[in-house]
């Protein structure tokens, strides 16, 4: 059993990560760590993990875990990613890994010195839905692709939310924008050519707020738009000549909507559901990232897909500054 530590007693480690855990058939919760020891204490009694630490060093001192998973603000993913690393422990570090793609190379770098594993965590990419995609489009299920659509958006206006705070790398490019980037990547294989977008900031936070994007991939293009102060969507929709996927929940699958891909053929005559109840994209993670770091043949998001991710990101962000085409 991979024995676990959460790095800190962040939400989506409560209610997305600890439950999985809790559930996976190879893992087990073993630590929970904060600056703030009652915190540690209350979140492991709650989640029945046998130890709590008062300080992320303390928790990566001991012996009795394997990994970790970082939910910290996305400011400090770098550094304890770093540090775990260098710990000799296993990491699962939550997206966006860095704010720039350059900075990567450095948790590369750890990986390699320590022999550990070290992933972000792209949920998406172990649901059976985005799989199916994938087996889908590059299978030729609707002819040559020549368009993917995306949206996702949120209302997010406390000015206390990391989501709305540029100095913990907050904003909606970083926190969203990675995942019709990521998924795209992921069915198609393909990485873009050059970005066109442009981007709105909040007057007050600073942070980018909405943005639309357009991606070229050559033979086919992405575009998509995100906010943090709409009205909360998700879609993604695979278009070709022969017929269009759409993804129904795509990046949080159940809260949304249902478990489901629809495929229509080119007439819109005949539409075929296919669903996927009782998935858990955030336990077969763990699962996966368990297998892996045991030595098993598991694929799992890896550093080098990180930093081609983040650098569509990098170059959305340069290309908003002018009109015109940015290269990724």
């Amino acid at each position: 059993m991979f024995r676990w530590g959460i790095l800190s007693t962040a939400r989506i480690a409560r209610e997305h990560l600890i439950p999985a855990i809790q559930d996976a058939s190879n893992g087990t919760l073993a630590a929970v760590a904060s600056r703030d020891l009652g915190k540690a204490r209350a979140l492991a009694e709650r989640s029945g993990a046998p130890l709590a630490f008062g300080s992320y060093d303390e928790m990566l001192a001991s012996d009795a875990i394997d990994g970790v998973y970082i939910p910290l603000p996305t400011s400090q993913h770098v550094e304890w990613a770093v540090k775990a690393a260098d710990a000799g422990k296993h990491v699962l570090v939550e997206k966006p890994l860095a704010l720039k793609a350059d900075d990567i190379a450095e948790v590369i770098a750890a990986r390699d010195r320590n022999g550990v594993l070290v992933s972000e965590a792209f949920m998406v990419v172990y649901h059976p839905q985005w799989i199916k995609v994938r087996e889908l489009v590059q299978g030729g299920a609707i002819g040559r692709l020549r368009h993917v659509h995306g949206a996702f958006s949120y209302y997010n206006v406390d000015p206390d939310n990391m989501r709305n705070r540029p100095d913990l790398g907050g904003g909606a490019l970083p926190d969203i924008g990675v995942y019709p980037t990521v998924t795209t990547r992921f069915v198609t294989g393909r990485e873009p050519l050059r970005v066109q977008a442009a981007i709105e900031r909040d007057p007050t936070f600073g942070t980018d707020i909405y943005s639309t994007v357009k991606a070229d991939f050559g033979g086919f293009d992405l575009t998509f738009y995100l906010s943090t102060q709409m009205a909360a969507r998700q879609s993604m929709v695979f278009h070709g000549d022969a017929g269009f996927i759409e993804v129904a929940s795509p990046f949080n699958a159940g809260l949304y909507d249902d478990h489901r891909i629809v495929i229509h053929d080119r007439g819109h005559e005949k539409a075929t559901v296919i669903r996927f109840p009782g998935a858990q994209q955030y336990r077969l993670q763990v699962e996966a990232f368990a297998r892996a770091a045991a030595g098993a043949a598991e694929r799992v998001f890896t550093l080098e897909e990180s930093v081609l991710n983040q650098k569509v990101i990098d170059a959305v962000f340069r290309a908003a500054g002018h009109d015109g085409w940015e290269t990724v």
